[in-house]
């Protein structure tokens, strides 16, 4: 068995951990240059990188879940900026998606598969 746990760089940790409570996240725990964030049973890990260039970071991960669409409407409730060209949408591999980016441009897609 394994958990996945993705690690991401962040240049600022009070504007990392405002932004990911902002999408339902807690902080599990902070130790000075390392965060960890939860929700439910997902973590996030992110580690001090005060010298990203944020228009040079690949940091990504994809979220499956069953809500997407809550998710999606919850967020846009909130003022959480949709990814311009990733709003919710159908793709052809057959999951409906949608993506954000964090303060430090880490790529987060949200995905359910259409059953």
């Amino acid at each position: 068995m394994f958990t996945l746990i993705p690690k991401l760089p962040m240049r600022d940790k009070a504007r990392t951990a405002a932004y990911y409570r902002l999408l339902g996240f807690d902080v599990l725990a902070d130790y000075g240059d390392y965060l960890l964030m939860q929700r439910g049973g997902s973590a996030l890990h992110f580690f001090a990188h005060p010298d990203l260039v944020p228009e040079e970071n690949y940091g990504q991960v994809y979220i499956q879940t069953d809500a997407v669409e809550s998710l999606y409407r919850g967020f846009q409730e909130r003022g959480v900026a949709i990814h311009p060209n990733a709003p919710l949408q159908q793709k052809p591999w057959g999951m409906l998606e949608f993506a954000l980016l964090d303060p430090d441009m880490n790529l987060l897609t949200f995905g359910q598969e259409i059953s």
